[in-house]
């Protein structure tokens, strides 16, 4: 005895759910791309403000601004199912220093 799914399942219907759940997908991916071009922008003003001989406090301000980028692009990749880091970690060269600070919460300066 054969028995064949509903058609509620049949991915090659062009339902509503198909649909909604293509657009979620291509939100998705969106995200991780906008998240990607933060990171790189956070990591070059990194390397180019301590290569110009910046100071230390800006510098520390780049590090948390890189690491937050950081951050906040691990999360999405987490939320599309990509769960490894390390091959991120090596694509994008993220500094220890700026791994060393992703996750942490600051307090606001008053």
């Amino acid at each position: 005895m054969s028995v064949r799914p509903p058609l509620f399942f049949d991915r090659q219907h062009a339902t509503g759910f198909n649909v909604l759940e293509y657009e979620l997908l291509s939100e998705r991916a969106d995200a991780l791309g906008r998240h990607g071009l933060k990171v790189e922008k956070a990591l070059q003003q990194l390397r180019a403000k301590t290569a110009a001989g910046c100071g230390e406090d800006r510098r520390q301000a780049l590090l948390d601004a890189a690491a937050d980028a950081v951050w906040a692009f691990f999360i999405q990749r987490e939320i599309c199912g990509l769960r490894d880091q390390r091959d991120i970690i090596r694509r994008y060269d993220i500094p220890k220093e700026v791994l060393a600070r992703v996750g942490i919460v600051r307090k606001p300066e008053a």
